[in-house]
């Protein structure tokens, strides 16, 4: 049975899985869409495997000009007009949760519907 764990760096978090066949901890970058993997024999060679793969992808993107895949937070801040506000408040308060768990249920079906290829609203 393998265990998984997380480490991270840069911002950047690693899933981390031994495999008890190569005798490995093998690495993923999660929670990106660009695909960075690594592995190492030790907890420090999988560490220092893992700051040099994300140093390299910064490098590179840096070089290419281009911006590197950031996990996202968790955090969110939103301006909207106070009228939505108002509404967003009173559907929380009718369906009995906070603005917060309200707005990240709509959010996650608006994400879903447009995954889906439906619109949304």
């Amino acid at each position: 049975m393998s265990a998984i764990n997380v480490m991270s760096y840069r911002g950047y978090q690693a899933s981390m899985t031994f495999d008890p066949d190569d005798k490995i901890i093998v690495g993923r970058v999660i929670d990106i869409d660009d695909i960075i993997g690594f592995h190492g024999e030790s907890i420090s060679e999988f560490e220092n495997a893992f700051h040099e793969a994300i140093d390299d992808y910064l490098d590179a993107c840096a070089k290419l000009d281009q911006e590197p895949d950031k996990p996202a937070s968790g955090r969110l801040m939103l301006r909207v007009d106070p009228a939505i506000h108002a509404a967003a408040i009173k559907a929380a308060k009718r369906e009995r949760t906070s603005l917060n768990q309200w707005a990240a249920k709509v959010l996650a079906q608006a994400a879903h519907a447009q995954r889906s290829g439906v619109e949304a609203g």
